[in-house]
């Protein structure tokens, strides 16, 4: 069985990462806000634009390739998967993005067939395990930057936040309840949720207070 898409799972895939790439632009730019509630601030086209651009590398490019590495490992594993948008929650990630908080759950990839205990855990943790490779990806750039003792700019907040979203997604992810992926990967093997989430919690939490927002 191949990798495809459907015309609604590319639709769905797509508002998704505008949505998430808004939400999060909205987030980091206060003065966007503030606009667009009505209140007169200091705000530029450029710098929305600017912030809107890094979102959609850093946290939507993590995102997406988060739920397509799910998709992988399922059709890998014979399963009929598709990715569906949650278009409630993508509407409470803006507006709650409006107000200075995000918490985004646009979607998932849903799939259906026969499976063992062993591959749901393996298309779980697919996921977080992309994000963490990612991670590696944005610091590579994020450490030449900072050597270099430039840490402003374009290039910078693309490396800054891709590695800050991806090291969260990576262990927000990796929580052991409701439907996250960490969940399906412990009743799948404990030794290899422990090896994979305790790191990846740790570094969440470190992009969360050393990189702050």
């Amino acid at each position: 069985m191949g990798l495809s898409f459907s015309r609604q799972e590319l639709r769905d895939l797509l508002i998704a990462w505008l949505a998430l790439g808004l939400a999060f632009t909205l987030l980091l730019q206060p003065q966007f806000r503030s606009a667009l509630l009505g209140q007169v601030g200091d705000l530029t086209l450029a710098a929305v634009a600017s912030t809107l651009v890094v979102s959609l590398l850093t946290v939507g490019v993590g995102f997406l390739l988060h739920e397509l590495a799910h998709k992988v490992v399922a059709v890998r594993f014979g399963q009929v998967a598709a990715f569906r948008a949650d278009y409630r929650m993508l509407g409470f990630a803006i507006v709650g993005a409006l107000v200075g908080f995000l918490f985004a759950a646009p979607g998932a990839v849903v799939h259906r067939g026969r499976i063992s205990a062993k591959e749901n855990g393996l298309i779980a943790l697919a996921g977080p395990v992309t994000n963490l490779l990612l991670a590696v990806v944005f610091l590579v750039p994020f450490v030449a930057i900072l050597l270099s003792g430039s840490d402003s700019g374009f290039l910078w907040e693309v490396a800054y936040r891709g590695l800050q979203i991806n090291l969260l997604l990576a262990g927000f992810n990796m929580l052991p309840f409701g439907p996250l992926d960490g969940r399906k990967v412990r009743a799948w093997s404990n030794l290899v949720f422990f090896v994979v989430a305790v790191p990846s919690i740790l570094l969440a939490f470190g992009a969360l207070f050393v990189l702050p927002f």
